[in-house]
C-alpha cells in the first residue's frame, strides 16, 4: 500500500473557552513542515494565499510554553482575505529536528487535523493553480457533490509538499 504522509498540524484559537466568549470566530491553523519555501511557495503559487508578516518564536517562550523542547522557530503567516479576523494557516520548520511524518494516505489513516478545507470562487482554476505548483487532483477529483449540497457544487483533493491534504470546495464556472 502506498503511504502518503502529513506533517504535524495543531489547531490554535484565541480567546476563552466560554460559549460566546471568543475574541474570533475563527482559527488559526499551524503546519509544520519539512521545507519552509517549498511550502511558503505552494500555498501561495498553488493555493492563492498571501502571505503577511510572520512572527519569530524565541527559545525561551518556545520551551516555556510547551511548543518546542526549547528549540526557536520562525512564522510564516498565509491568509486568504486581509480581514483581521482571516483564518491564518501559519507554516513552521525544524530543519535542525525534523519531525515524524504521519500516515495521511485518507483523512481515518491517522487521528487529529487531517485536512484544510478551502472554498473557492471556481474549482477549476483552483485545480490548474494546484496543478502548476506540482499539486495533481487525487482520485477521481473534481467531483460533483451530491444533490444536499448547492447545485454545481465540486470537490477536488490536492496535497501540499509535505502530503498534507488539501480540500477545494466551490462552483464550476462556464
Amino acid at each position: 500500500m502506498r503511504t502518503c504522509v502529513s506533517a504535524a498540524m495543531l489547531l490554535i484559537v484565541t480567546g476563552c473557552a466560554a460559549t460566546g466568549d471568543f475574541t474570533r470566530t475563527t482559527v488559526d491553523l499551524g503546519v509544520v513542515v519539512s521545507d519552509m519555501d517549498k511550502a511558503a511557495a505552494f500555498y501561495k503559487d498553488g493555493l492563492g494565499f498571501t502571505e503577511v508578516p510572520g512572527f519569530d518564536v524565541p527559545t525561551a517562550m518556545a520551551g516555556d510554553s510547551g511548543l518546542s523542547d526549547y528549540k526557536p522557530f520562525h512564522v510564516r503567516v498565509m491568509v486568504l482575505s486581509d480581514e483581521e479576523t482571516a483564518t491564518k494557516v501559519k507554516l513552521v520548520a525544524f530543519p535542525d529536528a525534523p519531525g515524524t511524518r504521519s500516515d495521511n494516505a485518507f483523512i481515518h489513516t491517522t487521528l487529529g487535523v487531517s485536512y484544510l478545507t478551502l472554498y473557492v470562487s471556481d474549482i477549476t482554476a483552483a485545480v490548474e493553480r494546484a496543478r502548476k505548483a506540482g499539486a495533481a487532483p487525487l482520485a477521481k477529483g473534481p467531483i460533483l457533490l451530491p444533490e444536499r449540497f448547492p447545485a454545481n457544487t465540486y470537490l477536488a483533493l490536492v496535497r501540499d509538499p509535505d502530503g498534507n491534504m488539501i480540500e477545494l470546495v466551490g462552483p464550476k464556472k462556464e
